[in-house]
């Protein structure tokens, strides 16, 4: 089924210093014919961020640059910019999509054409990762691999499951399904924001179409391991159910207990040792799996037990700070649910 080739979407960048992203990601959005406006939210970057969007304004006459101005109180950074960014839009579609996003030919006419088969107000995709450093290649797959199990598509996109979930990447939503649930202003608190919509959404009865997006975008979220750390400690401990209970579970499930167990017994009954091999070439197996699932390189196993270190310990250290009432990004303190 095809799309329709006439601009329909709006694009909505929140920007807070992104100078080593930003002009990418502009220039993949005007390459596609579909995107009737580029709206860049400047959300008080203090480096080159708004001097790049300035320089490209000249260049792009669909690109339109708006400054946030000051954060107002009970609202997330980027849920703000994302709220200012559809005030007066008139297209049919709305593609909130992060400033670190490398847009490919012909993606926005593949989602809304996924849009029209699927009958869905919210289309997503989880972009193609960048892994350039040893600690983006151990925890991004993991997190990743881990979260399909919560999130699995399948449930996603079936009306009938409660599981809700989408990408924050590349989310396009319909502006009548956006303004109908209150868009980013009824979740102006949350820090999951791209979960919070997509709830929101499927509670009112739309349709999700949440999907790997490899052929879609290509992103690297994080070019410091103290990026990567202050994002996973925000996201993680809401990501896996938002209550001690639920992280405590997620931990006990990756200990290799069993494994351990076998080894024990092994001191006396050597029969055991085959047992624990067994259980840990399954386990193996199961993350190798998961891995493949991902669309993640094959090599990304041989950091499985580093990952599942950096994974447990941004976890406890999210859940500590989500129960301790604050959590930090860009250079900003929100306050969260303990």
């Amino acid at each position: 089924m095809s799309a329709p080739t006439s601009p329909t979407i709006t694009a909505i960048v929140p920007a807070r210093n992104e100078e080593h992203s930003i002009e990418t990601a502009v220039r993949s959005l005007a390459a596609l014919p579909e995107i009737a406006e580029i709206r860049v939210v400047n959300d008080g970057s203090s480096d080159r961020t708004a001097e790049i969007l300035a320089q490209l304004a000249t260049e792009i006459p669909r690109l339109r640059v708006i400054e946030a101005g000051p954060l107002p109180s009970g609202w997330i950074g980027k849920n703000h910019a994302a709220w200012l960014g559809t005030q007066d839009a008139t297209t049919d579609w709305l593609l909130f999509t992060d400033a670190d996003v490398r847009h490919l030919s012909g993606s926005a006419a593949h989602a809304l054409s996924n849009a029209e088969l699927r009958g869905a107000a919210l289309v997503s995709y989880s972009p193609d990762q960048r892994l350039d450093t040893w600690w983006e290649s151990a925890m991004i797959p993991f997190v990743f691999s881990r979260l399909s199990l919560r999130y699995p598509y399948e449930k996603v996109n079936n009306p009938n499951s409660p599981v809700a979930a989408a990408n924050g990447q590349y989310l396009l939503i319909s502006r009548d399904a956006y303004r109908g649930i209150g868009g980013h202003r009824a979740i102006a608190g949350d820090v999951l924001e791209d979960v919070a919509l997509a709830r929101r959404v499927k509670a009112a009865g739309f349709a999700l179409y949440f999907a790997p997006g490899d052929q879609i975008a290509q992103t690297r979220m994080y070019r410091s391991f103290s990026a990567m750390w202050e994002g996973w400690t925000k996201n993680l401990y809401p990501l896996v159910g938002a209550s001690p209970l639920a992280a405590a579970a997620e931990l006990l499930g990756l200990l290799p207990i069993p494994e351990l167990a076998c080894l024990a017994l092994a001191f006396v009954y050597p029969l055991f040792s085959w047992g624990a091999g067994l259980l840990l070439l399954s386990r193996v197996a199961t993350c190798y799996r998961s891995l493949s699932a991902n669309r993640f390189p094959k090599s990304s196993i041989l950091y499985w037990v580093p990952g599942m270190a950096l994974y447990c310990a941004a976890l406890a250290a999210s859940a500590w700070r989500h129960a301790n009432g604050t959590v930090a990004w860009k250079g900003r303190t929100y306050p969260v649910g303990s």
